[in-house]
């Protein structure tokens, strides 16, 4: 039986692996061995922390065929990633392959009801439990989850091009869309066309670099710019690697007026996203150090500890100010409560939905709208929320499986839909920053979805407790008119996490 190679790039490619606390390991006593892979138990497996160790693992038994030790693996695996569908796709063709019908349908059918959708008519991994009604119930539900749903439609598209549009903006006041080059470090004007007018381009005065993200505060006349100096950027030099900061400028003329940068011990940062709330509040993330902060006078202050993240994301608060949500890649939606500074998980029942895969996050009129490219099907998700906010009482699939969708990322609300980037061109970029074949940067379509779309629709009912506490907030906490400022405390230099005697063992059995 063979793995996805999807399923190990999955696992390995994490930029922070999850990892509970543990107590400094003891000194070996001398003569004892490291531990062997291929003598593992399956409690001694069961107590592994490290996803990107069991990934390795899973990769080692494959190639061995060593099938218990593989299935012990993917289930432990799949228990530190619940909402991955690759990792229980893997588990579920695991059992396959050990004839455990049971076991093997009723992964399937779990999938099924938590919405996944996969073509597995032709599995050869499945070969042996392929001859029931069960699996053809399987089957055909896990397909049908792959249809095409939703009334939205690509709205226009932008020019082919290297820019590397990686965010999207709208002035409600002048009915136009902005967006912001990674490439270029520009930030166009846009019409219902697509038509592009450059509006904002780098200088001395302002020091702009790669845009990554974009806010428009239309009531203050303010346009919010995150920005990061990376290899991605053509004007990149070496000396400002990893520099980053929010820039602000006027949205009604495109004036410089100010900017907020990072300071540079502990770069680099990657600055992947800034959202302005009604109240005027200004929040930043770093996606990559998993890092959220909010700009307080002319300082970017930290709100959060994000060593439990593996990959923060969309961003969003509440219209009245005082819920904050965000969205990490591996986990899903938490939140922060800006009058209190306590985190809480969103409440919801994880057997009915999943909310793992989201890019961007969005607030709608009491709702939260998701855009869930780490989902197959890939879909934009409504949820409809308790009266605290800080639960799902039910979700409506928007749009969902549709054609365009290649890679969704981000986008923005305006006049009542959901604009945003329907097949991003970050994958045909290498890390070095270069386009890997200039030819695939084909207009870029930007999608249309009605955020109203089956209001009073029932939807699917997904209301649950709380099954994970969120990322506790970073710092003191003093109130002020707008919300709650954070003073961040010092911190300790980042230590280099050790390897441990069994990523050892894999290094030495060639595990990777």
């Amino acid at each position: 039986m063979k793995i996805k190679p999807l399923l190990l790039c999955l696992v390995l490619a994490a930029p922070v692996p999850v990892v509970l606390a543990q107590p400094a390991p003891a000194p070996k006593p001398a003569g004892q061995k490291d531990l062997d892979p291929a003598t593992l138990t399956e409690a001694q497996i069961k107590q592994v922390e490290v996803p990107a160790v069991l990934g390795r693992l899973a990769g080692f038994y494959q190639e061995k065929e060593d099938m218990r030790r593989l299935t012990w693996t993917l289930e432990r695996l799949s228990q530190l990633r619940p909402s991955s569908g690759e990792v229980k796709l893997a588990l579920a063709a695991a059992y396959a392959n050990l004839d455990d019908k049971s076991r093997a349908y009723d992964v399937l059918l779990k999938m099924q009801q938590q919405g996944f959708g996969y073509n597995l008519t032709d599995d050869p991994r499945f070969k042996k439990v392929a001859d029931t009604r069960v699996w053809t119930y399987a089957v055909e539900n896990l397909r049908a989850n792959l249809k095409p749903f939703g009334e939205g439609k690509v709205a226009f598209s932008l020019p082919k091009g290297d820019y590397l549009f990686e965010s999207i903006g709208w002035d409600p006041k002048r009915k136009q869309f902005l967006f912001g080059s990674v490439r270029e470090g520009k930030i166009y004007l846009a019409d219902d066309k697509g038509k592009l007018t450059e509006f904002i381009a780098p200088s001395a005065q302002n020091g702009l670099w790669g845009v990554h993200g974009l806010a428009v505060d239309a009531e203050r006349d303010a346009l919010y710019v995150a920005s990061t100096a990376s290899v991605y950027y053509k004007g990149f030099k070496a000396e400002d690697n990893g520099r980053a900061g929010v820039f602000k400028f006027k949205l009604s003329t495109g004036a410089f007026v100010e900017k907020y940068l990072l300071p540079e011990a502990g770069a680099p940062h990657t600055l992947s996203a800034v959202i302005v709330s009604r109240k005027g509040q200004v929040f930043a993330t770093d996606g990559v150090k998993n890092l959220l902060f909010r700009l307080e006078g002319k300082t970017l202050k930290p709100l959060l500890d994000g060593s439990r993240l593996t990959s923060l994301r969309g961003v969003t608060v509440s219209d009245d100010g005082k819920l904050l949500y965000y969205a990490d890649f591996t986990h899903g939606i938490a939140g922060l409560d800006l009058t209190t500074g306590k985190g809480f998980g969103l409440a919801f029942d994880p057997s009915l939905l999943v909310l793992s895969g989201i890019e961007g996050l969005y607030w709608y009129d009491g709702t939260l709208i998701a855009i869930e490219p780490g989902m197959s099907p890939k879909r934009v998700l409504r949820l409809h929320l308790t009266p605290d906010g800080k639960g799902i009482t039910k979700v409506m699939p928007i749009d969902a499986a549709k054609p365009e969708f290649d890679f969704p990322t981000v986008g923005v609300i305006a006049d009542g839909a959901l604009y945003f980037i329907a097949d991003s061109r970050r994958t045909h970029y290498d890390a070095y920053g270069v386009a890997k074949d200039q030819a695939a940067l084909a207009p870029l379509q930007i999608y249309r979805s009605d955020a109203r779309f089956a209001w009073d629709q029932k939807g699917i009912a997904v209301s649950g407790s709380v099954r994970e506490l969120a990322p506790a907030p970073t710092g003191a906490r003093s109130l002020d008119e707008s919300g709650v400022t954070f003073t961040a405390p010092k911190t300790a230099p980042e230590k280099k996490a050790e390897k441990s005697e069994l990523e050892k063992a894999l290094d030495q059995k060639g595990g990777d």
